[in-house]
């Protein structure tokens, strides 16, 4: 991992004179965007005075016009400044991510309109059933050490009959570093921790899970619930020290993080709710601290192969 003092040397000599040349247009697109918003502010404070004027039904029905004429504006100004957004957002990726991405590791690729492949996201077996609405981008491939990775932010809606979810974060993908068939799915142990005793109960009735699988370690049984394909191949993936390695990954980041194994890759589904590598039009990009962030981020997901151990090739691996 690169130290603080070598990204922020990168920062002065390789992305600030391409951050100050964004800056400019980020100064450029706001007052743009500031004269569209008092035109528009304008249009609707005169149609609310007509309204006013022209209005004879009882106030309820007033109350109710002016409601949805706020509502039109705010979505008018939110959809014009998108449009007008977007070219700025997509030359910022395309200037400083892909850097700080090729920063981190030069056998990294980033793509900032790709993302993981819907396939891929429903072979993890994580989330049970299909997402009727999936988008994402910040695609990042490529190598560390022995392991191959792939992971981008993702937003997918999942909704069936009496169920819905939604995630919404960061999903990563890598080749595992053990040999196995059939999938072990590793979740957030909500039951047990709302439930005790009851909860393990309610854990086994999970029937569209496969079979409940119990581990010798206390504090990840308090953490995680664990549904398998096999027992004995879900003891083989979730070694003791794999296993204290999810519990301080997890504590590392303060987020519920689901995991699978599937036929010997893993999947890691980390939920946010920011956008990680946006960059903010209405602040400055000149600051350091946001490139901070951003690399922070994507040291978390990089990040992965090491605290999991992912490189260690035992058995048949090489």
């Amino acid at each position: 991992m690169k130290t603080l003092a070598e990204l922020e040397s990168f920062y002065k000599t390789n992305l600030l004179p391409e951050l100050l040349d964004l800056e400019k247009i980020r100064k450029k697109l706001l007052k743009k965007y500031f004269k569209i918003v008092f035109v528009v502010l304008s249009i609707a404070v005169a149609l609310a005075f007509v309204l006013i004027s022209s209005l004879k039904q009882i106030i309820e029905d007033f109350l109710g016009t002016m409601f949805v004429l706020s509502l039109i504006t705010a979505i008018i100004l939110a959809v014009i400044f998108f449009l007008i957004s977007r070219g700025y957002t997509k030359d910022f990726k395309i200037l400083i991510i892909d850097q700080i991405v090729r920063f981190i590791d030069k056998n990294l690729i980033y793509y900032q309109s790709r993302y993981v492949p819907k396939s891929v996201f429903v072979d993890s077996q994580i989330f049970r059933t299909k997402p009727n609405q999936y988008k994402g981008d910040d695609y990042v491939t490529g190598r560390i050490g022995d392991t191959q990775i792939q992971f981008s932010e993702i937003d997918a809606n999942v909704k069936a009959p009496g169920y819905s979810n939604q995630f919404r974060g960061l999903f990563f993908v890598a080749d595992f570093n053990k040999n196995f068939k059939g999938q072990t799915v590793v979740l957030p142990d909500s039951a047990e921790y709302f439930f005790g005793r009851l909860g393990k109960n309610l854990q086994s009735w999970n029937f569209t899970r496969d079979q409940l699988i119990k581990l010798e370690d206390p504090e990840f049984e308090k953490l995680f619930c664990v549904y398998g394909s096999d027992q004995v191949q879900a003891r083989y993936i979730l070694s003791t020290s794999l296993m204290r390695r999810i519990v301080d990954f997890r504590e590392k980041t303060k987020r519920g993080l689901c995991l699978s194994f599937v036929n010997s890759k893993l999947f890691l589904a980390l939920p946010y709710t920011r956008d990680l590598f946006e960059p903010k039009v209405f602040q400055t990009v000149v600051d350091f601290e946001p490139i901070k962030q951003y690399y922070q981020d994507l040291m978390l997901a990089v990040g992965i192969v090491k605290d999991l151990n992912l490189n260690t090739r035992i058995w048949t691996k090489r």
